[in-house]
């Protein structure tokens, strides 16, 4: 089993690309080794030491690190995802954790509903795909007088640019196809 490894805008995540599908659909972001007993994957990325986050996607196990160096962590990673899909486990035993108690939750005034399918609908199409070529992913959490509250998950949690990237990308496309769209904020 060859697996790539790919650099993310954020110096602590690295994407791993085992050359197979990870998760069907969806993705996974784990915080903590609490969160991940639900992913055998997960939990043996965690009993790495110096692994902080893990995030599954598509094709891809996004791992961030702490103050451990790539060069030290990467092997024990790369080996940890061999043996894992090589043993034909399951990614996922159960239900991922949600980031926060209400994350699932979206907020916004019944009178924005069009605007809010619009801004999902861009987020989709346009914003998530090039996110998740780096690691990451960004969901729609709300919208209130102008301002699009998005949750920032996998490698874009604690991106150095992703503040650029919510910023310059993102806020200037959807006010660009929805004028009403003022500011983007992570929560």
């Amino acid at each position: 089993m060859f697996i790539q490894t790919e650099t993310t805008p954020n110096p602590s995540t690295l994407k791993f690309l085992p050359g197979r599908i990870v998760m069907e659909s969806g993705n996974a972001d784990f915080r903590s080794a609490d969160d991940a007993i639900v992913s055998p994957l997960a939990t043996r990325l965690f009993a790495v030491p110096g692994v902080e986050g893990v995030m599954f996607g598509y094709d891809f196990v996004a791992v961030t690190k702490g103050d451990a160096e790539w060069q030290h962590l990467k092997p024990a990673i790369l080996g940890a995802i061999m043996e894992h899909f090589m043993s034909d486990a399951p990614v996922m035993a159960g239900e991922a954790p949600q980031v926060d108690a209400d994350s699932d939750e979206e907020f916004f005034d019944t009178g924005d509903e069009t605007i809010v399918a619009t801004i999902k609908e861009l987020l989709d199409t346009r914003v998530r795909p090039a996110v998740a070529q780096d690691g990451g992913d960004i969901t729609f959490r709300g919208y209130r007088e102008g301002t699009v509250f998005l949750n920032m998950r996998g490698a874009c949690s604690g991106c150095p640019s992703s503040t650029a990237t919510l910023k310059h990308g993102v806020q200037n496309l959807l006010h660009h196809f929805v004028p009403e769209v003022e500011h983007v904020e992570a929560v």
